[in-house]
């Protein structure tokens, strides 16, 4: 078997920021959306999947992505893998904007989740979501609203824990196997994966291998 990476990218840049469903480019390559709350480390890890580190910014400052951000990576499966893999040779990343963020308004979270709704109701490229959770917090009511309303619209999500270096060993084995059973309604899959070390990428590009590799329902 071989060691090769799942992908690599060649390349990776930035699209766009859409702050309403209108500014949003017509539909291009498969789409990979990032969700989770404003402090989980999205960008971090979005710039490990990229293999760039200023990608997209990292902020000390929770809440600052405000609309969808949209990047565009030029990627290659391993040697002889072929289409097969589930990629052609383009893909883009959507950072969605952080919930949880306590400094938001009341008109500004609303606003946030017209926009996403907006996007996912759109059923374009779309096909998959990854839905990011700390590994030192528990899935709250957000992160199982959000698969369950995934769910009913037919978009397949992956939850992925951040931070997973934060953990001993044996802790993840053990959070792993609680996220999994509280995940189970949704038929949702978990990752541990770290940003910082680069921990579980791998795997996770497995993963959106094949959700890319299946098409989107309608």
């Amino acid at each position: 078997m071989s060691d090769a990476p799942p992908v690599t990218v060649l390349s990776a840049r930035f699209v766009a920021e859409a702050r309403d469903v209108a500014q949003l480019p017509p539909a291009g390559p498969p789409e990979v959306a990032i969700a989770g709350r404003s402090n989980v480390g999205k960008s971090t890890l979005l710039n490990r999947m990229a293999g760039r580190h200023g990608l997209a910014r990292v902020s000390k400052r929770p809440g600052r992505t405000r609309g969808l951000v949209l990047f565009d990576l030029e990627v290659r499966p391993p040697s002889g893998a072929g289409r097969g893999a589930g990629f052609g040779q383009r893909l883009r990343l959507v950072d969605l904007p952080g919930y949880g963020y306590a400094q938001a308004s009341q008109a500004e979270r609303r606003a946030w989740q017209v926009l996403v709704e907006g996007y996912v109701r759109r059923k374009g490229a779309l096909r998959l979501v990854l839905v990011l959770v700390d590994a030192r917090r528990e899935l709250g009511p957000e992160e199982h609203q959000l698969m369950d309303w995934l769910r009913t619209m037919q978009v397949p999500c992956h939850l992925v824990v951040t931070k997973a270096d934060k953990l001993r060993a044996s802790a993840r084995g053990v959070l792993r196997q609680r996220l999994r059973k509280q995940a189970a309604a949704s038929d949702t899959m978990v990752s541990l994966v770290s940003g910082a070390t680069g921990e579980g990428v791998d795997a996770l590009w497995s993963r959106i291998a094949h959700a890319i590799g299946e098409p989107r329902a309608t």
